[in-house]
């Protein structure tokens, strides 16, 4: 008992109020992301279509079943990120076109569940073409997806995946780096006869 003041005066000690040695919650973390600078480079000559992607991305044929012959991936693997496209001819037919047109905003519509934001703008591209842009925020399997056509003869349809199962908002610097990848993609953008 006669220990028991010198204990108490030890206690209040070590539990002092300097505000050094309190305790800060820190904050919530995030793997740190490290994006290069973007060089780009043309798509080699063996499609309908010539663009500029960036060098750390590899394409890759698309081998889904009912994959056409010129639709391939712009496949980011250190991202484990992929742009789908989707390339298909129109041969003049106005129809086709408009089926076409239709499927493209029933897929970006899919994402209605799970999406708390879709945005669609029309841009216009150094070609003079347009390219409809449709950016979706939520727990979204496509965060970017795109429809661009000369309306008589090409219809390019494209879409941002990831082979991930992390959050959006984790993946955020990663969907804005290859989002102006594919601004980038849809500007350097060339029909090319076959």
């Amino acid at each position: 008992m006669r220990y028991f003041p010198v204990l108490l005066v030890a206690l209040l000690a070590a539990c002092g109020s300097d505000a050094s040695d309190s305790y800060v919650p820190k904050p919530k973390g995030y793997p740190r992301i490290d994006l290069p600078v973007a060089r780009y480079k043309p798509l080699e000559p063996t499609h309908p279509y010539q663009f500029e992607y960036n060098q750390i991305a590899r394409i890759l044929p698309d081998t889904f079943a009912r994959s056409e012959p010129d639709w391939i991936f712009v496949n980011y693997p250190a991202f484990h990120a992929s742009v789908q496209l989707t390339y298909k001819p129109i041969r003049n037919d106005v129809n086709r076109l408009r089926a076409m047109l239709e499927d493209s905003y029933k897929l970006a519509a899919r994402h209605n569940v799970k999406a708390y934001s879709i945005e669609q703008r029309k841009i216009r591209l150094k070609s003079g073409l347009e390219a409809s842009l449709i950016d979706l925020a939520g727990e979204v399997p496509s965060q970017v997806q795109f429809v661009t056509t000369d309306s008589t003869t090409n219809f390019l349809r494209g879409a941002l995946y990831f082979n991930t199962a992390t959050d959006n908002d984790s993946l955020q610097p990663i969907i804005t780096y290859i989002r102006h990848d594919i601004l980038h993609l849809l500007n350097t953008l060339k029909w090319r006869k076959k």
